[in-house]
C-alpha cells in the first residue's frame, strides 16, 4: 500500500537545529512516522522536543554542539550511532542569520554564517553518507535550503551566499550517492513564522508587502514544512533525487 511508503519504522534520524522551530517540527514528524529520532540543539537544549517524541511513545536523543567547529559534526554522527546503532536519515535543518549592509559586513559573521550553514552541511552529510554507503542500506539526506537559494536577499549576503551553496551541494552530493541508494534532496521554506523572521513579522511595512507576494497569503507554519521533509525521509520519494522543494505559499511562482 502506498501509505506504508511513508512509516519510518526502525529508521533512525538526526536533526540539527531540533529545539524549536522547524526543526522540532521535523523530527516530531519523523517520530511520528515511527523513526527514532537525535534530536540536535546548540544554544538551546532539546529536552523539549525529546520529552514530546518520548511522551507520545517515540524514542529520541538529545545531542548539543555548536556547528560552527569542524569537530561537532563528528560528535553528532557519533553520539547518533553509539545511541540506536545506524544512520538513516539526516536533516540539515541548523542554520543562523547575520543582518549587516554589504559594505559594513564583518569577516567574523561572515565565518560564522558560512560555517554553521554550509561547511557543516557538506561534514555531516559526508559523514552521514560514508555511513550510508558502507552499511549498503542507503538513506536520506535532506538540507533545508531557501528563497535565497535562487533569490539575492538584502542585508544577507552571507546567509545568501551559504543557502546558494546548498542547493548546489544538494545537487552535487546526488550525483555522487544516487547509484548508493541515498537521496540527497533540500527544502527552500519560504517566509516562515520563526524566530528567524521575528524582525519582519514585527515590520508592519514589510509584514505587509511580503503577504501581499504570497498567494496563500499567509506566513508559513512549521508544519507546512515537516510534511515536506516527511517525505523526503520515506521510501516514498525514492525515485527523488537532487531536488529542491519549494515551500512558500507560491511566492515563487508570482
Amino acid at each position: 500500500m502506498i501509505l506504508d511508503k511513508f512509516k519510518l519504522n526502525d529508521r533512525v534520524a538526526l536533526v540539527t537545529g531540533a529545539a524549536t522551530g522547524l526543526g522540532a517540527e521535523i523530527a516530531i514528524a519523523l517520530a511520528e512516522a515511527g523513526a527514532n529520532v537525535a534530536c540536535h540543539g546548540n544554544t538551546r537544549s532539546p529536552d523539549e522536543t525529546c520529552k514530546k517524541i518520548q511522551n507520545a511513545g517515540g524514542q529520541a536523543h538529545a545531542v548539543t554542539g555548536d556547528l560552527s567547529p569542524q569537530s561537532t559534526p563528528q560528535k553528532l554522527v557519533g553520539e547518533t550511532l553509539d545511541k540506536f546503532g545506524r544512520l538513516d536519515i539526516l536533516i540539515n535543518n541548523a542554520g543562523t542569520i547575520r543582518r549587516s549592509p554589504a559594505v559594513d559586513y564583518s569577516e567574523e559573521d561572515w565565518a560564522t554564517v558560512i560555517e554553521v550553514n554550509l561547511s557543516s552541511v557538506f561534514r555531516l552529510s559526508q559523514l552521514a553518507g560514508r555511513h550510508m554507503i558502507e552499511s549498503e542500506r542507503g538513506g536520506k539526506i535532506v538540507n533545508i535550503a531557501s528563497l535565497l537559494s535562487f533569490q539575492g536577499g538584502i542585508t544577507v549576503p552571507a546567509y545568501a551566499a551559504s543557502k546558494g551553496g546548498v542547493a548546489q551541494l544538494t545537487k552535487a552530493l546526488a550525483n555522487e550517492w544516487a547509484k548508493h541508494r541515498i537521496n540527497v534532496n533540500a527544502i527552500a521554506p519560504g517566509y516562515m513564522r520563526t524566530t528567524n523572521t521575528t524582525a519582519l513579522q514585527a515590520d508592519e511595512t514589510r509584514n505587509r508587502q511580503i503577504l501581499e507576494r504570497i498567494p496563500a497569503a499567509r506566513w508559513g507554519e512549521a508544519d507546512d514544512v515537516a510534511g515536506a521533509a516527511l517525505f523526503l525521509s520515506c521510501s516514498a520519494s525514492d525515485y527523488v533525487n537532487g531536488h529542491i522543494l519549494v515551500v512558500d505559499g507560491g511566492w515563487m511562482g508570482r
